[in-house]
């Protein structure tokens, strides 16, 4: 037998990594394919950023299996980067594994990622599935520049950090012809806005998306000397994806 062939059988023998996303809201389960669904509902083994939330969105798909059955570890903040080998073993010994993000597409601002570069490092393949991902959807809406864009991720809590960092990004989209997208913890949506009024150029184009698919969906944008003139609405506690051009 050829090694060609060794290397091939042995790939097929381990199982596969899903990505699977999952809705940017409760109740919205028209943002996820049935394929995705039915992959889902094959699985016995997860990884999720917060297995309640996990358990809670298999539980809306209607599975014929009981969820106490699944089998779920969480990766966030808090886990040692030690175990997560220990969390990619069932694919190495043939189950296929789910990975499931907090909202939206795992692996994309989201820590599922070092899970993938670990699969990757141990030859699994890896599926990404079709679903709602708030970042590309609020490019895709803005308006701006869709060939030529960079998430940023979170912003400085600070508000003179935060300025800077705002001049500093709209300096990179002006030299970049580059659109620039970040977030923010709801709860300080209102300090962004506010603080772009201040620190960006009258002639910047500033737009936010918030709560994408969900019925209060709002996708906004305008010239910074517009909003001096009309003002943002209050998007406090709000899902919010900011851009600017």
């Amino acid at each position: 037998m050829l090694s060609s062939d060794i290397d091939t059988m042995s790939k097929i023998m381990k199982g596969k990594i899903y990505l699977i996303p999952v809705p940017l809201g409760e109740n919205v389960n028209h943002t996820i394919p049935t394929y995705v669904i039915e992959i889902l509902h094959k699985l016995d083994y997860f990884i999720a950023e917060r297995a309640k939330t996990a358990r809670r969105f298999i539980k809306t798909t209607t599975p014929e299996r009981p969820i106490s059955v699944l089998n779920m570890v969480e990766i966030n903040k808090f886990t040692d980067e030690a175990d997560l080998p220990s969390f990619i073993q069932p694919a190495l010994d043939g189950h296929d594994i789910g990975v499931i993000s907090e909202a939206g597409c795992p692996g994309v601002a989201d820590p599922g990622a070092a899970i993938v570069q670990l699969a990757h490092k141990n030859d699994l393949e890896v599926i990404p599935l079709v679903g709602p991902s708030s970042i590309l959807m609020a490019l895709m809406a803005s308006g701006m520049n869709g060939q030529n864009f960079a998430f940023n991720g979170y912003l400085s809590p600070k508000k003179n950090e935060l300025a800077a960092e705002l001049k500093q990004l709209e300096a990179h989209s002006k030299r970049l012809k580059q659109t620039q997208i970040f977030m923010e913890t709801p709860y300080r949506n209102n300090a962004i806005l506010e603080t772009a009024l201040k620190a960006l150029s009258n002639g910047t184009n500033f737009g936010f998306a918030v709560d994408i698919t969900l019925p209060s969906q709002e996708i906004k944008v305008k010239k910074i000397s517009e909003w001096k003139k009309t003002g943002f609405p209050d998007l406090h506690k709000r899902l919010a994806i900011f851009l600017l051009y």
